[in-house]
């Protein structure tokens, strides 16, 4: 009796021990094919954006007359989804573009204080562009195979999902007198971000694609700093630039910031 006893609770513990081992792994996994999978839906909505659906040309308009639903898929008049492909406008994407190049302009002029400690409002409201997921581009880097969706404003609940750009920072354009800052987090239970960033190396590419341009980076400089030193990521006069920040140990519990710098060459 005790000896099947034994047995079982052995067999259990192997199960619970199996469980902690492949749950990393296997999360992991999982957490980067979803990533992929919304890089792979905004490149779908890039190239798909169409000019009016049925009689409307802005998303505000579709969701007053029904036609999709908060989350921007086409509806029946039952409010059933009728596809699994959302519907991004052409109008809002361009008002979308005249706004962020405002933003930018206005950062040109004076960027102010960018405490780098406070970053989490969006620099745009998406959803008044009819983009409601929250994603205004993607982050890729071959080398260290990332492929991680970008959300405006990193806060808690926009980083749990992907990499985020910061409040103040330069939004990225193909544009000079530029420094887009985009933060990611290292060692987040079961989704890989920007673990992977201190593989980078100078002379990799980093490409952002946005809604209108696809825009190659190349690093040019690793550097470890304090998380109260935001000096890197100020706009540098006639350069384009995007600084890439994660956290890395600086013992005792406490933390730095790893950064990437890159430049358009």
């Amino acid at each position: 009796m005790w000896k099947k006893i034994l047995t079982i609770i052995a067999s259990l513990m192997l199960i619970v021990g199996l469980g902690f081992l492949l749950f990393p792994p296997i999360s992991n996994l999982i957490g980067k094919q979803q990533a992929e999978s919304i890089s792979d839906t905004f490149d779908r909505s890039k190239a798909s954006a169409v000019k009016t659906y049925k009689d409307v040309e802005t998303a505000e308009e579709a969701r007053e007359e029904g036609y999709i639903d908060e989350e921007g898929y086409p509806i029946n008049e039952e409010g059933e989804r009728v596809s699994d492909e959302k519907i991004v406008f052409a109008v809002d994407l361009e008002r979308l573009y005249a706004d962020s190049v405002a933003y930018n302009n206005n950062l040109k002029k004076g960027q102010g204080t960018v405490d780098d400690l406070d970053y989490s409002d969006p620099a745009l409201s998406l959803e008044d562009y009819g983009i409601f997921d929250g994603v205004y581009c993607y982050i890729s880097a071959p080398t260290i195979g990332m492929r991680l969706p970008v959300y405006l404003g990193a806060n808690d609940y926009m980083m749990s999902y992907g990499a985020a750009h910061l409040a103040s920072t330069s939004l990225p354009l193909d544009d000079k007198n530029t420094n887009c800052a985009i933060a990611g987090h290292t060692g987040y239970i079961g989704r890989i971000f920007f673990d992977n960033l201190r593989g980078l190396a100078i002379g990799d590419t980093v490409t952002i694609t946005n809604y209108w341009d696809e825009i190659d980076y190349r690093v040019i400089e690793t550097k470890v700093v304090s998380p109260y030193d935001s000096s890197d990521v100020y706009i540098k006069k006639d350069r384009q630039v995007l600084t890439l920040i994660t956290c890395i140990s600086a013992g005792n519990g406490l933390f730095n910031r790893y950064l990437v710098i890159c430049e358009k060459d």
